[in-house]
This record gives C-alpha cells, structure tokens and sequence, in this order.
C-alpha cells in the first residue's frame, strides 16, 4: 500500500510513519513473549498495544484524507483493530492473572 501512495511530503511523512508503527509490532510483540516477569510481559505488551493503535491511527488517517478509498484499505483497518482486541484482551487476562496470583501468595 505505502508503495502506492502518491509522492508528496506529507504523504511520505504519513508512509513513513505508518510503516514505522506498523513494523514495530511483531518484534516488540516477539520481546513480550519472553518476559521476564508477568510485569514484564504486560508492560512490553502495552508497547505493542501503542504500536497497533498508532498504526490504526495513520489508516484512519489516511482513509480521512482521500489518500485510499476507504475499501483499499478496509482490510488493513480491520486486521489492525483485530490484533488491537487481541493485544488488549491479553493484557487484561495477564492482569487478572497477575491479581489471582498475589491472592494467592497473600
């Protein structure tokens, strides 16, 4: 997609910002999955969280500024805000297994 997009600054800017976040998130997601701790593990992986929502955020962006139609790029959206749910739902079962835990030791 970003090879697709028209040569201008900003839109490089958008290109490269997009890819930047985008890119990010399968080694940062690879670092969750050898924590340390399970502190560890949903620290690292709020920063992948960061990562896909900002990558969601320049989708948006470019679907709000008529760089794609919103079709071309409907499938990207969707598997951003997929992982999104993803990523989210297991740093609140880490969370809550992180409470379960302490109970217990308690």
């Amino acid at each position: 997609m970003v090879e697709n997009m028209p040569e201008t600054k900003t839109t490089k800017i958008i290109a490269f910002q997009l890819l930047s976040s985008a890119i990010s998130i399968g080694p940062k997601y690879r670092a969750a999955c050898r924590p340390k701790s399970a502190r560890d593990f949903i620290s690292k992986l709020k920063i992948v969280e960061e990562e896909t929502d900002q990558t969601l955020f320049w989708l948006e962006l470019i679907e709000e500024t008529n760089i794609f139609q919103p079709e071309k790029i409907k499938d990207l959206k969707q598997e951003a805000n997929e992982l999104l749910a993803i990523f989210v739902s297991s740093i609140n079962t880490a969370r809550k297994n992180l409470k379960l835990k302490a109970k217990q030791d308690a």
